[in-house]
């Protein structure tokens, strides 16, 4: 995107910064909201394989079990959601609603019998995957270059789709990834039909 077409670089990082500073925050009002109801949001977790969970998938990425698991989503949310939603923050939704579809329908369709699933990880997983991909899908070598840095600095997140811990949601994570990969793919820069792909720029 031309940066004239959606305003300044500037005011781009604004919003950007704005939008994922309140998606956070929402979070902790979510959890203190939680804690103060006796974990009566935990409800909205998601537990697979029952139709009646499908409701919980959007939900359950806004839920967290205690502060604990809360603290540990937050730095890697707020770094990877701005530099996500540094190209529009349309665009970012589109590829958070993606990412969260695709990951809560892994976790009801493979989780554990009996679990409940719940968290921001599986967004976070997805966002890592979309700005790693992201520029080979658009062409644009400075978005190749942000996402080789993410691929440095997060990489040993990838660890985490591996199912090494049982408690931990390995599911949400590797179809968190997916979801981020193909959320890429389906946000791409739009093209003409049967217009070339365009040069990397």
């Amino acid at each position: 995107m031309a940066k004239g077409s959606d305003g300044s670089g500037g005011a781009r990082a604004m919003a950007a910064g704005k939008l994922i500073v309140a998606w956070v925050a929402l979070l902790w009002v979510l959890e203190a909201v939680d804690q103060a109801s006796g974990n009566a949001l935990d409800s909205f977790g998601i537990q697979p394989r029952r139709v009646g969970e499908l409701v919980d998938v959007v939900p359950s990425a806004f839920m967290h079990f205690g502060f604990e698991h809360l603290m540990a989503n937050t730095l890697p949310l707020l770094v990877l959601g701005f530099l996500a939603a540094l190209r529009g923050v349309g665009r970012f939704l589109a590829v958070a609603a993606i990412i969260v579809v695709v990951s809560g329908l892994g976790v009801w369709l493979i989780a554990p019998a009996g679990s409940n699933t719940a968290g921001a990880s599986g967004l976070i997983f997805g966002l890592f995957g979309y700005l790693v991909a992201r520029g080979f899908v658009d062409r644009r070598i400075t978005d190749v270059a942000l996402g080789t840095v993410v691929a440095v600095f997060y990489g040993s997140l990838l660890w985490g789709v591996l199912p090494t811990d049982s408690g931990i949601s390995w599911q949400g994570h590797l179809f968190g990834l997916i979801g981020g990969v193909l959320a890429a793919r389906l946000t791409a820069e739009p093209r003409a039909l049967g217009e070339a792909k365009p040069a990397w720029h």
